[in-house]
Parts: C-alpha cells; structure tokens; sequence
C-alpha cells in the first residue's frame, strides 16, 4: 500500500485526475450492476477499466472513429436487447454506457464537468430499480467521490490529496444534510419515479402463475427476504404461517398454471372454526413486480393499504390494481383455523378433476382403486394417500433429479424424492384420479422470528406449494401433503441446507455462524427501519406528522407553495452572491484565464499557474511562429498590467475584442 500511494502521488496532475473520475464513474456504475445486462456491465466495466489503464501510463485516449465505433455499438446493443432505447430499463442501460464512454475523450476539464454531472444524474436512475438501504449507501458513496473530483475540477493549480478533497466532499454533504431533512419531511408527497410500473412484469418473488413440474434437478436456497411480517399479539403458532400467493387450476400433464376463470371475481367465504377470534398482522411486501398481496390464510377482509385499492382476485386471493413495484406495508387479518366455504357447480367441479388423457396413468388407476375401497367417503381416501406418504419411504430434498413427462408417476413409484412442488403435484393428481376436485396453492410457509426487532422474516427460500382439496358440504380445505413426508419442515420450520461452498465454509470458519446470524438480523432491523422512516412516510404519516406539531391547519400546498418560495430567495440569494463576486474580482484576471483554458485545452499543463510571458514562451517553444498572434496578444496583457504609466498601453475593453480573434495553434493529431 504505501508503494501503491507514491506510485500515485508521483503521477501526472492530469493522470491524477483521470482516475479520480473513473473511480467516481465506477461508484456510479456498482449498484446498477444487479439490474444491468450481463454484455452491459461487462462493456461498462471493460471501458472504464480502460480509460484507467490510459491514465495509469499517462497514453493518449482513443480517437474520434475508434469512439463512434464503440457509441454505435453501446446503442445498437441496447436496441437490439429491448427493441428500444426509450424506457426505464433501456435508458438506464445507455446512459450507463455513455458515461463509461464519456471518460474515453475526457481530456479537458468541460469533459470532465459533463462526466461528474451525467454521473449525478445516473444516480438518480438506480432507484428506479430499487430503494432499499444498501443501494442508498451505494449511491451516498457515489455521490461523495462525485463531489470529492468535482472539487478537484475547480482546483487546477498544485497537487490537491485525496484526503482533503474527500473531506471537503463530505462537509458539503454534511451542511446540504439539514435542507435536505426539511424538504423531506415537509415537502408534499408526490409520487416517486420509482413507483411507476417496470417495463418487464416478470415475478422475482420465486412465485409466478406458473409451477413446471420435475424439470428442475436441483434446487438453489435463496435468502433474501420477501416479506416481514409483525403480530402485534404476538405470533401465532408456526405450521399455522401460510402464505398465500398464486392459485394453480390448469394442469396438462407436467405444468400448473393459474385458471382461465374471471379473475376478479367475489373471494370465497370464511368459515371460522374452532372458536378462536381473528389475529392481527402488518406485512411489509418487498416488490415483486406482480400484482397479488401476500397474505395469511385466510384472510376474509381485504387488507388496509393507504393509496392503494385492494379487491378480491377470487379463490382467496387479493389483488392490487398495478404490479407491486416498491415496499408497501398494509394490516390485515386472519382467521388461522377455518374451511372456505364455496359452493362449486357442476362445471367447475368437472374442470377442477380433469386429468390429460393417457397421462400418469399408474396414478390414474391407484387412484381409481382408492376411490373403489373407500367408497363415498372422501377423506378416508385423503387419509390413504398421506399415510402412503408417511410409511412409503418418501425424501424430501432440494435435489430429486430431473423428472420424466409423468411426473406423478415418477414421483409415487420411481423417484420417490422430490421438493414441495413435487409432492403438492403428485397428491393433487391422485385426488384428481379419485375425483376429488383439487388445486395447487403457492406462496411461503413459515419464516424466522428475527431477535433483534421481533419481526416475522419470510424469505425466499421459503416459498412452498401446497394443496386444497373441495368436498361437498365442507367447501376447500387446504391438505399440505409435505408435512406427512418431512414434518419438522412444517411444523418447527427445519430447513434443508445446501452443500456449503468453498466460500460460505471458509466465512464460516473465519467468523462463526453464529456471529454470521447475529449480523444478518442486525442488518434486516436496521433495513427495516429504513423501510419504516423513509420508504413508507407517505401523506398519511406526513398528516398526522403535522397535526402533531400543530401544524395541520396548514394545507399541504401552502407548506409546498412556501418551501418553493424558500428555495427560490436562496437561489436568488446565492446568484447575487455569485455576481458580486465576480465583479468584485479583477477584470484583467479574468480575461487572462480565458487564454489560459485555452491553452490547457491545447495540452499545455501548466498553463494554470504561467504568467502572460511564460505563456508566451510556451507557445514559441511547441509551436513557434504559427502562435504569434497569441504571442503578441499575451505581450499586450503584459505590457497592459506592468507597463509604467508613461509608456502607451492598449485598453482592456481592446484587449477583450482583439481574444475573439486570436488565431490560437492547432494541436499536433496523435
């Protein structure tokens, strides 16, 4: 490291700088890179890499038909990969490459300045994605090194450290900290960029309307959170925690998929049982860019969601009328022992029993011979089949191997393995085959009670299919077939581990899992508090935020129309200061930094800190007589500054004309 500092420190001002400002661009670029393409951030990172190599060796940068070729291919890509380069997803990817790109000609402080402000700009782009607390910290981070070479920027003479430009960088942070809390809190709230609906609908939940059955080998744990869930009561019993998301109809051998039937039709009605009353429950929904709530079976009440509708979806589901693209908090409750009671006709009941023809025929007939032994009496034939689960040697694991096209068939006589979707399947297939109308339900089952904030944490890992089955004068009744095969999964909520990985063991090793564990909780608390002060301060909370100070006789646009005014003084204000300034300083310094930007453009580094002769000396010395129209401009400012007041001099308002038509050198082409 401190070879690595005087190699740096040993270095050109304008290598120094480069790099400076890649480093910024590369803060800007990290946390788009989950959302970016693979070709996208791999070229953006190639470039910068580059432009950072060309700094580090002091080389010259590209030239002009090298660039185009390189822009022609950052938007032909991007055209090519969503047929537009218009929109969230697209724009956000140009821009990203242009800013990469940018750097390739920045060889004057201008270009600079257009990198470090398009790099402002694109942090703004992130949050399109995501708002969580890590991309902030990310984007802070990005926004102080911005800073931190926008200084550097306006600081040409002498070799500024990297210490003190972050220091300076970070009290201008600090004194922009209390405005930025004022507007927040007061400012009325409008609708983020971010919650406008994404380009793409696909779910990222794990859940989707869709469940292919035995075509996955082996199953990756994911633990990143997909709901938080508080019970202000306290927690209900743990196999009582089902999740409701997609409900699955249609099957045609391999795939379930969710009903043609009218979506936003009446849900069902609850029937409690048991005598228990409803519990209460808050749930924090991270996006999943789909439309349904996840919540507790079952929930009769649509759940309370400010600025938001809910309405019924049917089958016990409830919906939003846009995808869920940010965090949204909504309270709800749910009767945990209880039986939906629909009254199916004829024809749904003949579509909820319908097999593929010639498809999983073994099951077809045991199930027909179920039916046979059984009689009438259905849930001797439900008992039948989850004691067959029980003693038949069934495995429940996260690698069953890949299934044939019957897949429950394979599942009851062949494999004998397989994850929930597998087992959910296999059971609502025999059902079928006995004529017991039969569904597949996903969503989550279970989660971990975080002991830092006392939350309910459901994770992606523990999305779960399950089964419902209807029986006449009873109506569904949800049949969780993976309990029977591995109870501990359900009931004390064990989850199957994957093979640990050569990192993940070493961590494991170096910190402990314990302590591993105890950061994680830590960090979800501390997220979740994020979720709770800033993503979910809407105008409700504004509201009673302003009640509290006595401030609730005061309308939301008045408090808007006089912050606008606040900030419209301080703009005036900090332009008056601006122009004062200047014309307090000296007219002729002024002019000759104009000759002297000029110059640095040329390549001329040290022109900052020339005077007017040395100046001209510069100019004889890489160009020689082809500069002696600056020369002799250059003389004059001299001889207008330190001539005695004897000797004749031209007039500055003269000297100001005559720039306009210097006739400045033309730069060698490299």
């Amino acid at each position: 490291m401190p070879a690595l500092l005087s190699t740096l420190h040993a270095l050109p001002r304008s290598a120094r700088d480069g790099l400076l400002a890649v480093l910024a661009a590369a803060c800007v670029l990290l946390p788009q890179l989950p959302y970016l393409p693979v070709w996208a951030s791999a070229l953006a990172a190639s470039l910068l890499l580059w432009r950072a190599h060309l700094a580090w060796r002091s080389r010259a940068l590209p030239g002009r038909w090298l660039r185009a070729g390189l822009l022609a291919l950052a938007v032909g890509s991007t055209a090519l990969q969503f047929r537009s380069i218009v929109g969230a997803e697209a724009g956000t990817t140009l821009l990203m490459l242009l800013l990469a790109l940018k750097t390739l000609e920045m060889h004057a402080r201008r270009d600079a300045m257009v990198v470090f402000f398009l790099g402002f700009f694109s942090l703004v782009t992130v949050f399109v994605q995501s708002q969580s607390l890590l991309t902030a910290l990310a984007a802070l981070l990005a926004l102080w090194l911005l800073l931190a070479a926008l200084i550097n920027a306006h600081r040409p003479v002498g070799q500024p450290p990297l210490a003190q430009l972050l220091r300076q960088a970070a009290q201008l942070l600090l004194w922009g900290l209390p405005l930025m809390v004022v507007l927040f809190v007061f400012f009325p709230r409008l609708p983020p960029l971010w919650g406008l609906p994404g380009d793409s609908l696909q779910g990222r939940t794990g859940l989707s309307e869709d469940m292919q059955v035995g075509q996955v080998a082996q199953l990756a744990q994911d633990s990143s959170v997909a709901l938080r869930v508080r019970f202000p009561e306290g927690p209900p019993p743990q196999a009582r925690l089902y999740f409701r998301g997609p409900v699955l109809t249609e099957f045609d051998g391999r795939n379930w998929s969710a009903s043609p039937w009218p979506r936003h039709a009446d849900n069902p009605p609850v029937v409690p049982e048991g005598g228990q009353a409803a519990i209460a429950y808050e749930v924090t929904l991270e996006p999943h860019r789909q439309r349904w709530l996840l919540t507790l079976d079952a929930t009769a009440q649509p759940p309370v969601l400010a600025q938001r509708p809910v309405r019924p979806g049917g089958q016990s589901q409830w919906l939003t009328p846009q995808p869920v693209t940010e965090v949204l908090r909504y309270q709800a409750q749910a009767q945990l022992h209880y039986r939906y009671a629909e009254v199916l006709d004829r024809p749904r009941q003949t579509a909820l029993r319908h097999l593929p023809a010639g498809s999983n025929p073994r099951t077809l007939a045991w199930g027909q011979s179920l039916r046979q032994a059984h009689g009438a009496d259905d849930r001797a034939v439900i008992q039948a089949a989850l004691q067959r689960l029980r003693t038949g040697g069934y495995v429940y694991t996260l690698a069953p191997g890949v299934f044939p096209r019957d897949t429950a068939d394979a599942f009851w006589f062949d494999i004998q393995r397989g994850f929930c979707e597998h087992i959910a399947s296999a059971f609502a297939v025999l059902m079928r085959s006995a004529g017991i109308p039969a569904r597949i339900v996903t969503g989550y089952q279970g989660g971990e009670r975080n002991p830092v904030d006392g939350l309910w944490t459901v994770r992606q890992s523990d999305a779960h299919a399950w089964a419902e089955v209807w029986l006449p004068e009873q109506g569904w009744l949800r049949i969780d077939p993976t309990a029977a095969i591995a109870p501990d999964r359900v009931e004390r909520l064990q989850r199957l581990e994957p093979a640990p990985t050569l990192l993940s063991g070493t961590v494991g090793r170096v910190i402990g899992i314990d302590v591993l564990r105890q950061l994680r909780a830590n960090w979800e608390a501390l997220n979740y508090r994020w979720n709770d002060w800033v993503l979910n301060y809407n105008s409700t909370r504004q509201n009673s935020l302003l009640d509290k100070l006595d401030l609730g006789s005061l309308s939301i646009t008045r408090i808007g129309v006089a912050l606008g005014s606040l900030l419209a003084l301080l703009a005036v204000g900090a332009a008056g200061l601006h122009w004062q300034r200047r014309r307090q300083q000296d007219p002729w310094l002024r002019l000759l930094q104009q000759a002297r930007q000029r110059l640095m453009a040329l390549g001329v580094a040290d022109a900052a800190w020339l005077g007017p002769r040395q100046l001209a000396a510069a100019l004889q010395n890489r160009w020689g007589s082809s500069s002696q129209s600056a020369q002799d401009w250059l003389l004059a400012m001299e001889q207008w500054r330190y001539a005695p007041d004897r000797q004749p001099r031209p007039s500055l308002s003269h000297l100001r004309r005559s720039l306009r038509a210097v006739r400045w050198p033309i730069p060698p082409k490299t």
